[in-house]
């Protein structure tokens, strides 16, 4: 409905022009007649049609501007349902590849400008080719024939047109075609300049600690050079075509005059057919030389698109990778015959095909809580990304209870913007919750000072210490219990004695989770019943896994229980 209005003012506004157009014959032959009556009747009617105009300029505002708006929705979402379906947002940082950089710019405002010019162009070039249609068939009748010696050329102005607009269109065609890849290598700089002020707004109490104001300057500094470098290629490309827009505005009103001129001089054209002849010459010209006189802005689109579809197309090949047609293994995620985790002949690779883990093999029961160890680079933290569904790349099985409620617990919690009451209960926010226990269990975590805070909104992410967003992913665990809690060094922002009462309330208060924990603290394997330990056999070759059962670790942790206590009292 919203093109079909598009459309209709469209022709409303192109038959007021060919009105306005008829007035100007009416109007000027009036003026050279000295008729009084007619000018005067001429007045009235260019006020009426001044308010056609302005009715069709509106309407066609609302409708255009209306399906812009619909048609980004529909793109934004889409886009954004596939960025975030099945993962592919995590997926697409692991593979890093150029053109699925800086999604967010790609998706908020290349989209923007992609729909938007797409709609205005379409409008443009529908608009021309009506434009054209109806002028020169009065430009062909208004104009008439000019006879050189024994040649007459019928309809010359028509063709005097399309030669001057096709001459202007071919240079600024070829012009225009280098501006292109000049806009779109300022599109991507501009990207890259804002993610590098994010990244120093997201880390900029770790850099002012450290004490890299200097260097963070001169990064940015650099990267802001680089982009003023592309813009520089911009200017230099806009203003090879500024040259021939400027000779072009000032020739454009001035040709069809000239051409007109020797037939008003003797007596063939009145005024009135050479100013109709003119407005239509220079209607003609505009709708013909629309390409040329949008160049900039079809650069602006071309570059904004293809960042769009470089997008779309970076998460159809992350698809085609990964599915069933893709011609390589993957990791397969399938529901398991009871309530265990299996883990049958797993292999684990990095997304170029590099083997970190192979052969895998562990049932972990319902209730199990199980410390996952290795050394740096043996695939801790990949395996349970793997487990958790993130890491599809290797071969091998994964089967978990199906619908399992599970959780992950990173080393760095993430908690969305809102109210601290529904950053512990995301990302089930609807989840009903007794007050006395979110009371009872900030306490428990000592986060008893951010009690009264429940229902303040506010950047916890920023606001709270690091081991006081630990404790507080615990505390959401605890506030609704998952049936398998996967961590991954959730403690180490924390002291020991915190440490110890964390996993203290994560052994006992959650006695039917299944728990997977990558960890390496000391002072852990008490608060586990068994250990799955990935070694090497060769320095540089994948790990395995070898499995140690835990002895006397409730022995160990009840000494540990009265440390804590007597630290307490002390």
């Amino acid at each position: 409905m919203l093109t079909a209005g598009v459309l209709f003012f469209l022709l409303f506004n192109l038959s007021a022009s060919v009105a306005f157009n008829r007035w100007n014959k009416y109007f000027f032959d009036a003026l050279q007649n000295k008729q009084m009556d007619s000018v005067k009747l001429g007045l009235g009617l260019v006020v009426g049609l001044a308010l056609l105009s302005a009715i069709g300029a509106v309407g066609l505002q609302h409708t255009r501007m209306r399906l812009q708006v619909n048609w980004r929705r529909w793109l934004t979402r889409t886009l954004i349902g596939r960025w975030l379906s099945h993962r592919h947002f995590y997926q697409l940082t692991i593979v890093n590849k150029p053109e699925a950089s800086n999604p967010e710019g790609r998706i908020a405002e290349d989209g923007r400008i992609a729909v938007e010019l797409l709609v205005d162009f379409s409008m443009g070039i529908l608009n021309a080719l009506l434009s054209a249609i109806a002028f020169i068939s009065i430009l062909w009748v208004v104009g008439g024939a000019l006879t050189v010696g024994d040649v007459t050329i019928p309809g010359y102005m028509v063709f005097a047109c399309i030669a001057y607009s096709s001459l202007t269109t071919s240079i600024m065609y070829l012009l225009g075609r280098r501006l292109v890849d000049q806009v779109e290598n300022k599109a991507a700089g501009e990207a890259q300049f804002r993610y590098e002020l994010t990244r120093v707004r997201d880390n900029a109490e770790t850099i002012a600690m450290i004490g890299g104001d200097d260097d963070e300057r001169a990064r940015l500094d650099g990267t802001f050079t680089d982009l003023v470098r592309r813009w520089m290629g911009v200017i230099t490309w806009q203003g090879h075509m500024m040259w021939l827009n400027g000779s072009a505005l000032v020739l454009a009103p001035v040709i069809p005059l000239l051409l007109g001129a020797p037939k008003y001089l003797s007596g063939e054209m009145s005024l009135g057919s050479l100013m109709q002849a003119a407005t239509a010459f220079a209607q003609v010209q505009v709708a013909l030389s629309w390409l040329a006189d949008n160049a900039m802005r079809l650069s602006d689109w071309f570059a904004s698109s293809n960042r769009v579809s470089q997008l779309s197309g970076a998460i159809d090949h992350l698809e085609r990778s990964l599915g069933p047609k893709s011609g390589t293994e993957n990791i397969e995620l399938g529901a398991s015959p009871d309530k265990c985790i299996y883990l049958r002949d797993l292999s684990i690779s990095l997304h170029d095909g590099k083997l970190m883990i192979a052969g895998a093999e562990a049932i972990i029961s319902p209730g199990e809580k199980v410390l996952l160890k290795g050394g740096s680079g043996t695939g801790k933290s990949s395996l349970i990304r793997a487990m958790a569904g993130l890491w599809p790349w290797g071969r091998g099985q994964i089967l978990r209870p199906e619908g399992a409620f599970i959780a992950f617990m990173p080393q760095r919690p993430y908690f969305p913007l809102g109210s601290l009451r529904a950053a512990m209960l995301y990302p089930y926010s609807d989840l009903q919750v007794a007050e006395e226990k979110f009371s009872e269990i900030l306490v428990r975590c000592g986060l008893d000072h951010l009690v009264p805070r429940l229902d303040e909104t506010d950047q916890w992410s920023s606001l709270l210490s690091g081991g006081e967003q630990q404790r507080l992913a615990f505390a959401r665990a605890l506030i609704n219990p998952p049936d398998i809690l996967i961590m991954d060094e959730p403690t180490s922002a924390l002291d020991e004695l915190s440490q110890f009462k964390m996993m203290e309330y994560m052994r006992d208060l959650l006695p039917d989770t299944m728990v997977i924990h990558a960890g390496h603290r000391p002072g852990l394997e008490s608060f586990h019943d068994r250990e799955i330990e990935l070694l090497r056999e060769t320095d540089s070759g994948p790990a395995t896994t070898v499995e140690n059962k835990f002895s006397g670790g409730r022995m160990i942790a009840r000494a540990l229980q009265k440390l804590s206590k007597l630290r307490q009292a002390q």
